[in-house]
């Protein structure tokens, strides 16, 4: 062999070896910018297609209803000259005294901009000045987004097309003429509603009822909404100190059956949210502003309807001599119950701001924890659906295009692992559509088993937490959830029974509700708590002697703040290992599979093409 042979077959080698590592990556990038310029041609092509149908309805209806209209009101136009000289007089006055305020307005901003030029000018001045006396970094750098925030913004932005649709249709209707003028008609015939105190709309119901009412609010905006109570007279108190200047409240069988769940019960206040409120709450309660006060500041700030429907509930309770706690309680899942149990502790012992402060550092931190797991998955996740989708792809249409070449070969010279492949191939062909729902009804099924069958639900949990990476981020996270919650009990003064009982409802972990019911049994029987702990497999054992040592000092509460400090970090570092476990294992049984399929596939071309040479 020479030395020209020898490089053309290290070359040779040189491109098979490097041939999976290339087709993943422009595969992947083909990919990606295809299904992304795939995306946005559909999504803009919908758009522009019921956009401008609706403008087309609209208008054609528009010419339609005022052909009607000039056509009806033909004879009766002579009436109406005298009117409409009057208002053509009054419209060029209206002309004059709107040029005259534009003049006026031109002048004032001529002012107003040599104001600003003069205002520029002394800062720049004193901007040199304080250049002169300042240090400069030369080695900052100016941040720059990622091609991950890049992604992230340009998905961000795609799904906030139909909002952004719908908002400018909406806009677009209620600036048309004959809209306008039926909607200030609607403005000139309402009434305020009259209320008969001592009649049928004072009689209360057994249960709230869900009423609508319509009327003006503060703003001075026409509003129509939902709102549940006993009486109509309640509704239409609580709406007058809310500032609104009520015009209908109403209920029947349909509106009891349509919005039975709009009185704010039915959605739950997310996290970020539900720090905000706990913030904004404590500080507003220790400014002096009274509790109700601070709820009807706090509905302002969310946009959210769900959410001013939620503090509109809490308020009206608040109102008719409820606690805190009890109209917390009152809105079903919309706050956590640890919230809750808090907050009816700290009315007990005056510390409600203190409180607050506490539970807002408490979710800030299970925040945190949060999205310290999803940004550590989230790499490997969508390296996993990339490696699933790329060798799918192969499998079904690279694959079966060398079928036909290999159907002139000898059977006996393609290697097995090739006739795997082909096989695995033609299967996917075949039944990509069953494999495809059978996995879709399996997921299914498998969730609606962990959500409602506690067995199931407990030997998975079970499973896991015995998985040799895996078993200490979940270990630890319990761990540190159990501990913080119940030194944040106890540090406001609960009951350890009641702690207990709280800390069964919100855990979602089975091994851990065996644990503290366990738990509540010793104490039924006079027992320590630690007692429950002593050398089970899901709690560590440091943590269990830190119990045993609280209950020996009376000091289980700053023991408990101790041990979650502690499992915390242990927490963040199991999770970056992960990270650091998952991502190259996940790129190298990527290499490895597609390397595979592409040798497959290459290796009997090598084959044919030494037969024909030797045949030659």
């Amino acid at each position: 062999m020479n030395k020209q042979e020898l490089e053309s077959g290290t070359s040779t080698l040189k491109t098979i070896v490097m041939m999976p590592f290339l087709l993943v990556k422009w595969f992947s990038l083909g990919f990606f910018f295809t299904m992304w310029f795939f995306i946005s041609f559909v999504v803009t092509t919908i758009y522009s297609f019921i956009k401008y149908g609706i403008l087309g309805v609209a208008f054609t209806c528009y010419l339609f209803f005022k052909a009607i209209w000039v056509i009806l009101s033909f004879p009766f136009r002579p009436f109406f000259k005298s009117s409409r000289k009057t208002a053509r007089a009054v419209k060029k006055d209206a002309k004059k005294i709107k040029k005259a305020k534009a003049l006026e307005e031109k002048e004032r901003k001529r002012e107003q901009e040599k104001q600003e030029k003069i205002r520029i000018a002394e800062e720049r001045k004193k901007k040199k000045q304080r250049e002169n006396d300042s240090y400069v970094n030369e080695n900052a750098k100016r941040e720059k987004k990622t091609f991950g925030d890049r992604i992230n913004d340009a998905l961000l932005s795609i799904g906030k097309i139909p909002k952004n649709f719908v908002g400018n249709i909406k806009k677009r209707w209620s600036n048309l003429s004959f809209v306008k003028n039926a909607k200030n008609k609607r403005d000139i015939n309402r009434q305020a509603l009259l209320i008969n105190f001592e009649g049928e709309d004072a009689k209360k119901s057994d249960k709230k009822l869900m009423y609508e009412y319509e009327g003006k609010n503060a703003e001075g905006k026409v509003v129509k909404g939902y709102f549940e109570a006993f009486s109509k007279v309640e509704v239409h108190s609580f709406l007058l100190s809310e500032g609104f200047e009520v015009y209908s409240i109403k209920t029947n069988k349909i509106i009891q059956l349509l919005h039975s769940n709009a009185g704010g019960s039915s959605g739950k206040v997310k996290t970020k949210d539900l720090i905000f409120f706990l913030t904004q709450l404590s500080t507003y309660i220790k400014a002096g502003i009274p509790l109700v006060e601070a709820l009807r500041i706090l509905s302002k700030q969310f946009k959210n309807k769900t959410y001013q429907r939620i503090f509109r509930a809490m308020i009206y309770d608040l109102t008719m001599g409820e606690s805190f706690s009890s109209a917390l309680e009152k809105q079903g899942t919309a706050f956590p119950r640890l919230l809750i149990n808090m907050v009816k502790a700290s009315e007990m012992t005056g510390e409600l701001p203190e409180a607050l402060d506490d539970m807002s550092d408490y979710y800030t931190e299970t925040e945190r924890t949060r999205k310290q797991m999803i940004s550590a998955l989230m790499y490997p996740s969508i390296v996993f659906v990339v490696a699933v989708a790329v060798t799918t792809f192969i499998l079904l249409y690279v694959v079966p295009k060398f079928v036909e070449i290999y159907k002139t070969m000898d059977e006996s010279a393609i290697p097995s692992f090739t006739r795997l492949v082909l096989n695995i191939s033609n299967f996917l062909q075949t039944y990509f559509i069953w494999i495809f729902i059978g996995v879709i009804i399996f997921i299914l099924i498998m969730k609606y088993l962990y959500s409602n069958v506690k067995v199931i639900r407990t030997m998975l949990q079970w499973f896991a937490m015995h998985v040799p990476v895996f078993k200490h981020v979940i270990i630890y996270n319990e761990v540190t959830m159990f501990t913080k919650t119940f030194s944040s009990l106890l540090a406001h003064n609960v009951f350890i029974t009641d702690s207990m009982e709280v800390l069964n409802k919100i855990t979602n972990n089975e091994i851990y509700k065996m644990l503290i019911l366990d738990t509540i049994t010793n104490l039924a029987k006079g027992e320590k708590i630690s007692e429950a702990f002593k050398d089970h497999w899901a709690f560590p054992l440091p943590a269990y002697e830190m119990i045993v040592t609280g209950e020996k000092t009376g000091q289980l509460a700053e023991m408990m703040a101790k041990v979650s400090s502690y499992y915390q970090d242990l927490h963040a570092n199991a999770v970056s290992r992960i990270k650091s476990f998952l991502e190259p294992v996940l790129i190298i049984s990527l290499t490895v599979v597609v390397g595979f399929i592409v040798l497959a596939v290459v290796i009997p071309m090598f084959n044919m093409y030494s037969q024909i040479q030797t045949g030659v």
